[in-house]
């Protein structure tokens, strides 16, 4: 559980954000319940409302213990904008993928960006 503290210290942070990677504990209910907070956080101290990016379920490896199923996971994600990614870090497993999107993501903003710029200035 995130203090008020410390979601204030990150969302101070985040002023001018275009993307964002939420990750949470597949194997932790509340840590999956937390992602709304997060999410209006980050929106609320963004540049736009609408930031891209991924919700990460971490800790597959743990199946036995899994609190989270991939499909509200996913539901979640999708009904907010963001892909969804599952992933163990302790294995290694899958963790490239959501960098890449992210990576993909700004790659594509960026460019959006440098239009805009170049349509303004002609």
């Amino acid at each position: 559980s995130v203090s008020e503290c410390e979601l204030l210290c990150v969302c101070s942070s985040v002023d001018r954000a275009w993307l964002l990677c939420l990750v949470f504990d597949l194997s932790s209910e509340q840590s999956f319940l937390s992602c709304p907070r997060w999410l209006e956080k980050v929106q609320a101290h963004s540049l736009d409302s609408a930031v891209s990016g991924v919700l990460v379920g971490n800790k597959c490896d743990l199946s036995e213990r899994r609190a989270v199923q991939s499909e509200a996971a996913r539901e979640w994600a999708q009904a907010n904008g963001l892909d969804y990614f599952e992933t163990s870090a302790k294995e290694l497993d899958t963790c490239m993928a959501p960098l890449l999107s992210l990576a993909q993501t700004f790659l594509s903003l960026y460019g959006q960006s440098c239009e805009k710029t170049q349509s303004l200035s002609s």
